[in-house]
């Protein structure tokens, strides 16, 4: 028998569908093709019928032999006819190797291999050329970026980008709306005290202001001479006599008697005794004081015996202290007194919770809020400054949401009567964050009762 000749045309092989061609292969270099669901198969093709490679064409001794099966089905044109695989099985044209046939191939051999009901492999020996190098498909089904890109993905992604952008457009094309204005008193007591601090004293300013007044007197002040100072100092370190005193003594009551209110009870007019006979009313210019106020109750001439001596200040006569004489003992505080804000307190008291789910526990609500209850009772104590008589009942109905969180919050009763305590009241709760996580909203009414303490 003579040896086979080698092959001078290459092998090609095609994927068909449904009449189309899906995929082409060119077989340049002699080798085994396979098929099956191995990731190393030549074509990989999930085929649950066929093994995991399946050897469709095998090159053996310079000849490509095609390898089927008794399930698979094909024809082959041998050059005069076309022979179904049924008949190369039967008619022994196959040489049977196992469970497998094997067809020697001619370079002007042909053929389809039914691999499934809508897959098909054909073959053919081509001369091989330029254009081999490169499988191409043919110009019908070769698809642009139109046919590979995913219409559907394409069509949402369009359809995303036109709602989210009209929806921009639209939200900066709208006004925005109007944000109402708050009064003071609807504002929270925190935000109060961030809108209007405290006016903090300053000391600094007031010591400085304090030193450059005391600067100010003490450079107004006349600047005594050294030869003034002098005899200051002298007779200070000398010891005065009987005599100097005395005459220092006339000296100062002299000079102070025509000064303010001395002078008028010391003056003396022509005719009628001056300002003093005119108060006195009987008496005459020149006499003596004493002689005046004689008989006169709770009135006393301050002597040096009673002015001296912290005496007492009752009637009776005596003589007529000096200036240098006289003396003031001690010195009292005067209280004038400081503003003080009435001290206003109020009462409120929470009655059971009705809870309308078995998430929550009623019990362990009403402690969590009555914990809270100081909040409340700032509220109510802050309208209570302003009207001492106000009481009443607030019921407060909230959902607690899944978070723990407070949800819708309605005032569904108010006899107070006084929609500021109401106001505070939802702020404060809708600060709560609840030690519950139910699994839906739980409605929940809460009563409080506000009465003034006393």
């Amino acid at each position: 028998m003579a040896s086979p000749q080698p092959q001078s045309r290459i092998l090609r092989i095609g994927l068909l569908q449904d009449g189309r061609i899906l995929e082409e292969r060119h077989l340049r270099k002699p080798g085994d093709f396979t098929v099956g669901q191995d990731p190393k198969c030549s074509l990989v093709l999930p085929l649950p019928e066929l093994p995991a490679s399946f050897p469709v064409f095998e090159f053996r001794a310079g000849q490509y032999n095609l390898v089927f099966n008794d399930d698979m089905q094909g024809r082959v044109n041998l050059g005069s006819s076309d022979v179904d695989f049924h008949t190369l099985r039967t008619q022994s044209m196959a040489m049977e190797r196992g469970d497998q046939y094997v067809l020697p191939l001619q370079e002007s051999a042909r053929g389809v291999v039914e691999l499934d009901e809508d897959l098909r492999l054909f073959f053919q020996f081509i001369q091989p050329t330029a254009e081999t190098d490169r499988p191409q498909l043919p110009p019908d089904l070769q698809g642009g970026s139109w046919r590979t890109m995913d219409r559907m993905f394409f069509g949402i992604l369009a359809a995303s980008l036109l709602l989210h952008f009209s929806g921009a457009a639209l939200i900066i094309a709208s006004e925005p709306p109007p944000e109402p204005e708050l009064e003071l008193d609807q504002l929270d007591d925190r935000f109060a005290r961030v809108l209007m601090p405290p006016k903090q004293e300053e000391p600094k300013q007031q010591a400085a202001d304090t030193a450059q007044a005391a600067a100010d007197t003490e450079k107004d002040k006349p600047k005594e001479s050294d030869s003034d100072k002098k005899p200051s100092e002298d007779t200070a370190s000398k010891p005065a006599s009987p005599q100097e005193a005395a005459a220092r003594r006339a000296e100062v009551a002299k000079k102070v008697s025509g000064k303010g209110l001395l002078k008028i009870l010391g003056s003396s007019g022509g005719g009628g005794g001056g300002a003093f006979s005119d108060v006195l009313g009987g008496s005459t210019g020149g006499g003596d004081i004493a002689e005046a106020l004689a008989g006169a109750g709770g009135v006393g001439i301050a002597t040096e015996a009673s002015v001296g001596a912290n005496g007492p200040r009752g009637g009776g006569t005596g003589k007529v202290a000096g200036i240098g004489d006289l003396g003031t003992s001690g010195g009292g505080k005067v209280d004038l007194g400081s503003k003080k804000e009435v001290e206003v307190s109020g009462r409120v008291t929470a009655s059971t919770p009705e809870v309308e789910s078995s998430d929550v526990d009623r019990e362990a609500l009403a402690r969590y809020i009555k914990t809270r209850l100081k909040a409340i009772q700032g509220c109510y104590e802050k309208e209570l400054k302003r009207n001492p008589s106000l009481k009443g009942k607030v019921m407060v109905r909230f959902n607690i949401m899944p978070s723990g969180r407070t949800g819708e919050i309605e005032i569904e009763e108010n006899t107070l009567g006084n929609d500021a305590v109401a106001s505070c009241i939802r702020t404060v709760v809708r600060g709560w964050v609840f030690p519950f996580k139910p699994d839906d909203e739980v409605p929940v009414a809460y009563p409080f009762v506000f009465t003034p303490a006393g």
